[in-house]
Order: C-alpha cells, then structure tokens, then sequence
C-alpha cells in the first residue's frame, strides 16, 4: 500500500520506497522505514496531505506521498 492511498485517521508502518528518486529527501524528513505515520489531514481537493510521523506533523504533495511503501496498522 502506498501513503497516497491512506484514509484521513489511519496508522500504518513505513516499510520502504518505490523509487530511490526522493528517498533521501523523505528520509531527511523523518520517513524513516519502520516509523509509524497517520494521516491528521488531507486537503479539500485532496492534495497535499499532512501526515504525523518522527513526532512532527509534515505536508506532502501526492506525488511524493504515492512513493511511500507502508504496511498498515488498523483496518478502516
């Protein structure tokens, strides 16, 4: 599953990237594999979400969101 495919209030694991392209930027940014992340907000036309994750709220545009591999922690 894909971060861009994750529904407002879902928790789910960072299991890795689909492309190395922006996998040192997101990791910079504290998606890190193994950290947990939920999805706080997505906007009206649901572009950028904001996630929470390294204990911080982060804004992603769905481009770098779809790059996102997770393992998901609750059924919604």
């Amino acid at each position: 599953m894909k971060l861009s495919q994750l529904k407002q209030g879902q928790r789910a694991r960072i299991e890795g990237f689909a492309s190395s392209d922006l996998e040192l930027k997101l990791m910079e940014m504290g998606c890190i594999p193994g950290e947990e992340v939920v999805v706080e907000q997505v906007a009206p036309l649901g572009d950028p979400i904001s996630i929470r994750v390294a204990g911080y709220s982060l804004s992603l545009r769905l481009n770098e969101a779809d790059q996102i591999l997770l393992e998901p922690l609750d059924k919604h």
